[in-house]
């Protein structure tokens, strides 16, 4: 079993309120959410790098996802973004190729999503941490079709209307 991860809590205007919970032990109060990253990588052919989730984990084993995860206390987005994809794929990016996409936000948690242009091939991936067990490229039309059958998580927060912005802003950062 892993260690503890230690959370900042934040309150409904995305502010730390200088609460730090254990994850999976400590239950959140009304008003206080989780801070959480997740990287859409794209390469040169418009795909999209999925991973699948290791059969060990608490929520959602086996499903396929965009790499990311939940802040650590003390990190900053991008901090805590670059230690994720970095732990979960052998990727090291560096913050200024981070391109801001969007913030979501649910009950429980705000997700703070950046966009990466990157190749690489798959067999070059590091699975270090035992979260993923595989990874792919996949299309946008191939993405949607495996989130509608329920093989992406269902909180991924990314569809086509995101994957058209992604474009645009990776012709813009050119």
């Amino acid at each position: 079993m892993s260690k503890q991860e230690l959370l900042d809590i934040y309150d409904e205007n995305k502010n730390k309120t200088g609460k730090i919970k254990v994850r999976h032990k400590d239950t959140l109060d009304s008003g206080e959410y989780l801070m959480v990253v997740q990287a859409i990588i794209i390469n040169s052919n418009k795909k999209i790098l999925i991973t699948k989730r290791s059969e060990l984990k608490e929520t959602l084993p086996l499903k396929w996802e965009c790499t990311g995860g939940a802040l650590q206390s003390g990190e900053d987005v991008l901090e805590g973004l670059l230690r994720e994809i970095n732990e979960e794929i052998g990727i090291k990016f560096q913050k200024d190729k981070a391109i801001y996409l969007k913030t979501a936000k649910n009950s429980r948690r705000f997700k703070e999503i950046y966009l990466f242009e990157y190749d690489i091939a798959i067999e070059e991936l590091k699975f270090s941490d035992g979260e993923v067990i595989d990874a792919k490229w996949v299309d946008i039309d191939e993405f949607m079709n495996m989130f509608n059958n329920g093989e992406i998580v269902y909180n991924v927060d990314f569809d086509e209307k995101d994957f058209e912005k992604c474009l645009s802003l990776l012709k813009t950062n050119k």
